[in-house]
């Protein structure tokens, strides 16, 4: 098991919470950097988030401390977010626009 987060596990953490299957907790915002810091069942995300879209995951922590961040999945390819379906990423932006 790798000593960092994988964008394709992130990915799977958002997945779930689209699906409704682990809750999701919208923690705190920062409108002028358009970041969302959210909490999925002990995993912490941070999402950037402007004008009702969700653009990436800017980094990310579970519950053993394990971290991702934007820099390393881009130089691997990809970001989290990427990764979901189109009607995935419309669930958690619609669950990003009910906080409030």
């Amino acid at each position: 098991m790798s000593s960092f987060l994988t964008a394709r596990e992130v990915c799977q953490r958002l997945r779930e919470a689209a699906l409704g299957v682990l809750a999701f907790e919208v923690c705190e915002t920062s409108a002028e950097a358009g970041l969302v810091a959210v909490n999925i069942e002990g995993w912490h995300l941070l999402l950037g988030f402007e004008g009702q879209r969700l653009h990436h995951c800017e980094c990310a922590r579970d519950g053993d401390g394990r971290e991702g961040a934007l820099q390393t999945w881009q130089r691997y390819g990809t970001d989290p977010v990427s990764l979901l379906s189109t009607w995935e990423l419309a669930q958690i932006e619609k669950l990003l626009g009910e906080r409030g």
